[in-house]
């Protein structure tokens, strides 16, 4: 499947949400899109790992980490265990470690920045329910579109070309 944002914007605007523009960067996939799944945790990747090695069915993990650039709510062994559960996607509102491995995985993975500490698991953290970050609000069963342009968010599914 092919899709780019901004034709996706041109053409769907009314029904779109755009993220503001923080996020860089990190997985092998610079372009992925799937149906949301949220997460919201802050210094404690616990409810991270848990969701991510569950089935993901081509979706995507959005997580708010309150924006800590204090520790990493995902690296590398969490990272290829959503690979190995087929997940689409990752964004999150925090920070990644590893990330020379990262990029090298066929995920595609979104974060505020690097930062070489690990979080501390305490078993904390929430899962499906709304959440606001960039600018908008979302939640489980939305859909995000991500690529080289931004992101993307829609409470339904667009029709992309096949190429």
């Amino acid at each position: 499947m092919f899709f780019s944002t901004p034709d996706l914007c041109d053409q769907y605007d009314s029904l779109l949400q755009v993220m503001s523009p923080v996020f860089k960067h990190f997985g092998g996939q610079s372009m992925f899109f799937g149906e949301v799944v949220t997460a919201k945790c802050f210094e404690d990747n616990s409810v991270v790992k848990s969701m991510l090695a569950e089935p993901g069915k081509g979706k995507v993990l959005v997580v708010d980490g309150g924006s800590s650039m204090r520790c990493a709510l995902l690296g590398d062994q969490i990272a290829t265990r959503a690979v190995e559960n087929q997940w689409a996607g990752i964004v999150i509102n925090g920070c990644v470690r590893d990330v020379t491995i990262l990029k090298t995985l066929p995920i595609g993975i979104m974060a505020l920045a690097a930062h070489p500490r690990k979080s501390i698991r305490r078993g904390e953290g929430q899962k499906q329910l709304e959440i606001n970050l960039a600018g908008v609000t979302l939640q489980s069963g939305n859909y995000l579109y991500a690529d080289e342009n931004g992101v993307i968010i829609s409470s339904e599914s667009l029709p992309l070309t096949t190429t």
